[in-house]
């Protein structure tokens, strides 16, 4: 293990989980979450990771985490910006309350600006990286997704400003996943086979592209969008 060290957001479930263990095998890895029982659960099962409670809608608490991180670690060197809501469904349009559309602005695009924003100074020290996860929805959409979709696009944009502003200290990067299998519920052979790839993604499919972009071999890669999702979005589908 050497001694970088990688602040996961959302790190205790789903995609981030799957970083955060990934990242694990080679870096100190920070899994930062709002849920603690699944943080606990992870270190549990990885005690190479550090699992920190994190509400990333609280600049506040954004501040004390890396203020935390300056002061144990002395360094950071890649933020992987994650925590999101995962059901990409709202209500319809004329039933959207405000505060569920305000609520997937504030985590899901105000949150990653905020923790490129407190820290930016560590990373510039350590020419360090930015990673966003965005989602293939930034590009295409079900009914009742406005939400959703709106701040994964906006992250997609915020990606290519904060790697224009931050450059050439920090590198920004994102990726944009497809279907993506988080849990342990069965899949069906249509669900994968339905994939250019013939099968549905897994986690180190998405944390193994982290891994790339964090390191020297993509020291000339900034400011770009990687879909990962087997095909689908370059796959013409018509109803017969």
């Amino acid at each position: 293990m050497d001694n970088r060290v990688v602040l996961v957001t959302g790190g205790a479930n789903g995609i981030g989980r799957g970083i955060a263990n990934y990242l694990s095998k080679n870096t100190i890895v920070i899994a930062a979450d709002i849920d603690e029982n699944a943080g606990f659960q992870l270190v549990s099962e990885n005690p190479l990771i550090r699992f920190k409670h994190l509400d990333v809608t609280n600049e506040q608490q954004i501040e004390s985490l890396v203020e935390e991180i300056k002061y144990q670690h002395g360094r950071l060197d890649a933020v992987i910006n994650n925590a999101a809501i995962a059901n990409p469904y709202n209500a319809p349009l004329q039933e959207l309350d405000l505060y569920d559309w305000n609520n997937a602005l504030a985590v899901n695009l105000t949150a990653p600006m905020l923790m490129a924003k407190h820290t930016l100074s560590l990373l510039k020290e350590t020419n360090g990286c930015i990673v966003n996860i965005a989602s293939t929805r930034y590009l295409q959409s079900e009914p009742n997704t406005e939400a959703y979709s709106a701040t994964k696009g906006g992250i997609v944009s915020l990606t290519h400003a904060l790697a224009t502003s931050l450059g050439p200290e920090v590198r920004v990067n994102c990726i944009s996943p497809g279907w993506i299998h988080t849990s342990d519920e069965e899949l069906r052979e249509a669900d994968h086979q339905q994939h250019l790839i013939g099968r549905v993604g897994n986690v180190d499919d998405i944390a193994s592209m982290v891994g790339y972009l964090l390191s020297k071999e993509a020291g000339f890669i900034t400011g770009q969008n990687f879909v990962i999702d087997g095909g689908m979005t370059k796959k013409m589908i018509y109803s017969e």
